[in-house]
């Protein structure tokens, strides 16, 4: 392995949420910044322009992101090398601080014959060159089938949705992700609505891990899809949510998604979950 390489990514007054720190949608496409520049540095150039699809996600939030004037320090190599799949590594620095730790899986893709292909020897060549065998996978999120279960959201696709390819881009999927986990929440207890901004005693609801399967490529059209959320565990302070984007017409799932959801208190420690959401949520628990 050479290193480590490293991509400064420029941050926007409008990657804030409502907290105050960047969105964690937002660092799904720092991810994708990071890996744009590390393939186009090299020999995977033209694997972005032929054909890329992101397989899944997983991201690992430890500390919030801000706003600064200087740039984030996104670090990155390869995790792992095969026929026709690779795992990319990230971390993501801030004053010194690791603010996220994340892997991408990714496969080189024929979209003329709607097929994955194989790494040629060029791609394998410099992928290889940034490979570290000894990176550890981050632990694998389960949750269990929503089958159809779960509460309904209709999210429409922008017009600005898909990427050059045609198709929704993956940092899209999270916001849809992210829609049916604010109206599943809100509805199931309108206090996890929003924060209760000046409210010291109000619960801050912040992600620590997000993971997705993109399962089928999403197209822009008028009709909306259907996000189906729903918590299938409750632990002390935190909430793990199952979520599927899905067809209505057809039943197809596009991805499936888990999310870990932690209540803290206002300076960001972990607090109990509110005795009215935890009653609220117990009743929306998919279990089977």
């Amino acid at each position: 392995m050479t290193g480590v390489f490293v991509a400064d990514v420029q941050l926007r007054w409008t990657d804030l949420d409502a907290q105050g720190h960047v969105n964690n949608v937002m660092v799904a496409d720092y991810l994708q910044q990071a890996r744009a520049e590390f393939m186009l540095s090299g020999d995977a150039g033209e694997m972005i322009e032929d054909g890329l699809v992101v397989v899944a996600h997983q991201i690992s939030y430890r500390n919030p992101i801000h706003y600064s004037d200087d740039p984030l320090r996104a670090e990155l190599w390869v995790a792992e090398v095969g026929a026709a799949r690779l795992v990319i590594a990230y971390r993501l620095i801030q004053d010194d601080s690791l603010c996220v730790e994340a892997r991408t899986v990714l496969c080189p893709y024929d979209f003329e014959r709607m097929v994955p292909r194989r790494l040629t020897r060029r791609e394998r060549g410099f992928f290889t060159a940034w490979l570290d065998e000894n990176t550890a996978p981050l632990p694998e999120l389960v949750a269990r089938e929503l089958a159809g279960r779960g509460k309904i959201t209709p999210v429409q696709v922008r017009w600005s949705d898909p990427d050059r390819y045609q198709h929704v881009n993956n940092v899209r999927y999270l916001d849809y992700v992210l829609a049916g986990r604010v109206d599943m929440t809100s509805h199931a207890d309108p206090s996890m609505a929003r924060v209760a901004m000046g409210n010291a005693d109000a619960a801050r609801w912040l992600i620590a891990r997000q993971d997705i399967d993109y399962l089928v490529q999403m197209m822009f059209r008028l009709e909306p899809f259907h996000v189906l959320t729903a918590p299938v565990h409750l632990g002390t302070s935190s909430i793990v949510l199952a979520t599927e984007i899905v067809d209505p017409d057809d039943g197809i799932v596009h991805a499936k998604a888990r999310t870990v959801l932690v209540c803290a208190d206002e300076a960001g420690h972990k607090r109990p979950l509110p005795d009215a959401a935890r009653a609220a949520l117990e009743k929306l628990l998919t279990t089977q």
